[in-house]
């Protein structure tokens, strides 16, 4: 049985990417194929066709609106737009229960190697008192923090709920970074970069420093391939790619 796929916001980045993965997949059909400005968010749910599964790889102001959109056509929904808070994932996760039937997969990065750095990272956040957050972006990135990074912040505090918040001095301070959870990040755009995370933690006499670097778009791919192989039966709110791998 084939599946199909719709895709809001085709034509970016890694929405293209996305793409072409569901017409590599013999189980899988690409049926809709949407810019972010074809009006998923605000047109009727006939506008992803007969997709069982639509993927949103948009820009954060409008993929709340295109996830509901795509739920009340019946679609099981793959989100990878950065910017789902943990208030906007509650509100999801609300809405979903009047929907036992679908389900929702939002995945901060579809990087494989991303996913086992932010869960080696959540290893070692008790063990320190101090950790911050880098990250780095091309300059083409809207958004910051990054998902990837709010999540890794999230994770780490939850990780550390037995011995508390980081020690993070001089919060005042703007060039400190934004506070998640307690845990200071500092995002950087530049040219030339496709994605980089580094987690510094330390404690007296030493520093441990986990690195997680996208050289190219292809390391999405094996992620991509998990995830939509998945989202079609989740019910409720998953959140990261880890669940559907097995880790953490």
């Amino acid at each position: 049985m084939v599946t199909p796929v719709a895709v809001v916001g085709a034509t970016g980045r890694l929405g293209g990417l996305v793409a072409a993965v569901v017409e590599e997949l013999p189980d899988f059909e690409l049926v809709a194929s949407l810019s972010s400005k074809d009006g998923a968010h605000e047109a009727g749910p006939d506008v992803f066709g007969a997709a069982a599964i639509v993927v949103d790889v948009t820009v954060p102001a409008l993929s709340p609106a295109i996830v509901d959109n795509a739920l009340a056509s019946g679609a099981n929904v793959l989100v990878g737009t950065s910017g789902w808070s943990g208030a906007r994932l509650a509100t999801l996760r609300a809405g979903l229960e009047s929907r036992p039937e679908q389900g929702v997969l939002v995945v901060p990065n579809f990087s494989i190697g991303s996913v086992l750095g932010t869960h080696l990272a959540t290893i070692a956040a008790p063990w320190f008192p101090s950790v911050e957050i880098v990250e780095t972006h091309h300059a083409g990135k809207i958004d910051s923090p990054s998902g990837t990074a709010v999540r890794t912040a999230e994770l780490i505090a939850e990780a550390r709920r037995e011995v508390g918040p980081v020690d993070a001095p001089h919060v005042d301070q703007r060039a400190r970074g934004q506070q998640v959870a307690s845990v200071p990040i500092h995002s950087l755009r530049l040219p030339g970069v496709t994605a980089v995370q580094d987690v510094l933690l330390s404690g007296p006499g030493e520093t441990l420093t986990i690195r997680h670097d996208t050289n190219a778009d292809v390391a999405y791919v094996a992620g991509i391939r998990a995830a939509l192989s998945t989202v079609g039966s989740m019910r409720g709110l998953t959140v990261g790619l880890g669940s559907v791998l097995g880790i953490g």
